[in-house]
């Protein structure tokens, strides 16, 4: 009888019932490039490198001296400066290095973009790119990594409840105030009155069995886990709407992927990780609504509380970048544990919704969000020369797998690149998940026809039947998080630029087409 989680038998039988840059290096010059960027983060983080390439060794780094050090410095204050989401090399985990003055360190630099390298740097990548499965690991090597998930989290849940949850005996005084140390509630200050509410309520929703007291805990019903400037937060914001749905009290809690690492913004660095106690907390609101219903009903009707709890981090299918910190046993390319590694050892039953746009759209439309100076379509083309560059030269030494999850390549490209190739996630998430499991949509859809793509996502959640005024409600309003007016004033990216991205992209939509037996995944 495991008296933590509250599975007591008793207690059932009771209620009988979840990101100024490095200049366009020629092609001669690339492996300059790159070996400056991971020669430099070698010396300042030794003990945390994550890339290192034989080949690049052999280089005689002392007649490039010169070409080095003014390269580092551009690379420096090209990273300081932009407002990119990616995480600075740091020597540990809880110490960053950063240069105070990045602005002292800005260059005027003036090149053109040779169009031809650029399309033969993507002739060759597209010539390495391959499939290969991934190695799943056991279920020991989950628990021995992560002991506290496994320590929280109940291996059965209470029935008659749709979604995932159990009581768990609170050991603290009742009168102590629960969310005290939260630290999802002392960053944001914005969720302080849904803190307040919860401290209030708290009492009258503790348990009492057998001289303790319990508490509902719950974890998602379903997760929309990606991808990023796809159109998540519009299904959010109208999936919300739904009765029988409830999400946590913050859009995008990055639990699983940055938050129990330490990671708050992540140009800033390792801060203290966040207890799964806290993440777990955020469905409190959701939580207490589904014991009001499950005390409502009585023993004898047998009827199913339908409410469901959803969780929306657009970082869960794709952000694995922590993994070389903690994840590292000194020889691995590739990340030993993902994501969904841990998500599956807790909840195999888990649904997953993702929503996915063409990936060169999706491309500039992510350089264009970030709140970066000087946005132009001829910086976006030479962003994305540079990223080409640098992602053909981690491929000479490695796959494409090991590349994509390569957190120091991720961490100084100039756009985020990796992001849009859909499939590599997709078939990671497969070899743990069922394909009926997860719910694959695309923008372009769900913008021609709203209605049509709630429907199958309420049929995927096995939602109740909706009023026509509630569904159009939910379908009818105007869509979320638009395109800034500043940034539609740039109008498209060049035709160059769209070409050059449509031939990288390729193969991986060829072969999600494939996988989702959709020839609509090509983008053609």
């Amino acid at each position: 009888m495991d008296h933590r989680h509250g599975l007591l038998n008793g207690l059932a039988e009771k209620l009988e019932y979840c990101e100024n840059r490095p200049a366009f290096l020629n092609r001669d010059n690339r492996w300059m490039s790159v070996l400056t960027i991971i020669e430099y983060s070698r010396e300042q983080n030794q003990a945390w490198s994550p890339w290192t390439l034989g080949s690049v060794r052999k280089i005689k780094i002392l007649s490039f001296i010169f070409g080095l050090i003014v390269t580092v410095l551009i690379m420096a204050s090209y990273i300081l400066t932009r407002d990119q989401k990616g995480l600075f090399l740091t020597p540990s985990p809880y110490h960053l290095t950063v240069i105070s003055h990045p602005a002292q360190l800005t260059l005027n630099l003036n090149f053109t973009t040779d169009y031809t390298a650029v399309r033969e740097i993507v002739r060759s990548i597209v010539a390495r790119v391959d499939f290969r499965r991934r190695r799943v690991p056991e279920l020991r090597e989950l628990r021995e990594k992560e002991t506290q998930i496994f320590s929280a989290i109940p291996l059965k849940f209470l029935p008659y409840l749709k979604n995932p949850c159990w009581y768990e005996e609170f050991l603290e005084n009742i009168t102590a105030d629960p969310y005290g140390k939260n630290l999802y509630a002392l960053y944001s200050k914005r969720f302080q009155a849904i803190y307040d509410h919860l401290r209030r309520a708290f009492p009258a929703h503790l348990h009492q069995y057998a001289g303790s007291h319990y508490r509902l805990r719950c974890v998602p019903f379903f997760y929309i886990i990606g991808q990023p400037k796809c159109g998540t937060t519009d299904l959010y914001d109208r999936l919300r709407l739904h009765p029988e749905v409830h999400f946590t009290t913050m859009k995008e809690p990055h639990w699983w992927t940055r938050k129990r690492f330490g990671i708050i913004r992540l140009s800033n660095g390792f801060h203290n990780p966040y207890p799964l106690k806290d993440y777990l907390d955020l469905f409190d609101q959701a939580a207490n609504q589904i014991q009001d219903q499950l005390m409502n009903i009585s023993s004898k009707s047998h009827k199913k509380v339908d409410i469901i709890i959803g969780e929306a981090s657009a970082s869960t299918m794709w952000d694995n970048n922590a993994w070389i910190y903690f994840y590292n046993n000194g020889t691995g390319v590739e990340p030993p544990f993902l994501v969904q590694d841990f998500i599956h050892a807790v909840q195999p039953d888990a649904r997953f919704i993702v929503m996915l746009r063409d990936p060169v759209e999706r491309l500039y439309s992510d350089y264009l969000y970030f709140g970066m100076a000087n946005k132009s379509v001829e910086d976006f083309h030479e962003r994305v020369s540079e990223s080409l560059q640098m992602f053909e030269v981690c491929l000479t030494e490695r796959s494409i797998r090991s590349c994509i999850y390569n957190t120091t390549l991720n961490n100084v490209m100039p756009v985020r690149l990796q992001v849009g190739l859909y499939v590599i996630y997709l078939l990671d998430w497969l070899s743990v998940f069922g394909r009926e499991q997860i719910l694959i949509l695309r923008l372009e859809d769900h913008a021609a026809n709203r209605k049509n793509t709630m429907r199958r996502v309420f049929d995927f959640l096995q939602l109740g039947p909706l009023t026509r005024q509630k569904e159009a409600d939910i379908t009818k309003s105007p869509a979320s998080n638009t395109r800034r007016p500043a940034n539609r004033n740039l109008g498209p990216m060049l035709p160059i630029t769209k070409e050059i991205l449509q031939d990288f992209y390729r193969p991986f939509n060829q072969h999600l087409a494939q996988v989702l037996r959709d020839p609509a995944f090509l983008w053609t």
